[in-house]
């Protein structure tokens, strides 16, 4: 019997729901918030440890989610973020922030949504089918 793992996913969800919603509603507190885990590279690599955990976390969920493909999916695309960043350093990372945020406040907005909805679908992917109650 499989063990049902779903719970690993939610404080990722939660994580980007409000990760979301702080960037749609404050883009520059985002910003903010970036370069200050971008400003020692001890917290820098730290936060790609946590971001490895998230991937983990969804690994777990997969196989007992509504999607377990996606949620593969999505956990590579999370663990390979964390790879990329450790791989270019903090310096390449402020790089791309700078970017970002050279494009305006759309692009920021933009992201923040992805986020927003990958939150939403991870909490609706691993929530009980109405059959499960």
């Amino acid at each position: 019997m499989k063990k049902d793992l779903r719970f690993a996913a939610w404080p990722v969800a939660i994580l980007c729901i409000a990760i979301g919603i702080g960037g749609i509603v404050s883009p520059d507190g985002g910003t903010a918030l970036r370069r200050f885990y971008y400003a020692t590279p001890g917290l820098f690599y730290a936060l790609i440890a946590v971001r490895n955990a998230m991937g983990l976390g969804l690994f777990l969920a997969a196989p007992s989610s509504r999607w377990p493909r996606i949620l593969t999916a999505l956990a590579t695309v999370m663990c390979l973020q964390a790879l990329s960043a450790a791989l270019l350093g903090p310096d390449r990372a402020r790089t791309v922030m700078e970017w970002e945020n050279a494009q305006g406040t759309a692009v920021l907005r933009a992201g923040a949504a992805v986020a927003l909805a990958s939150g939403c679908f991870l909490i609706f992917a691993v929530s009980k089918r109405p059959s499960e109650t």
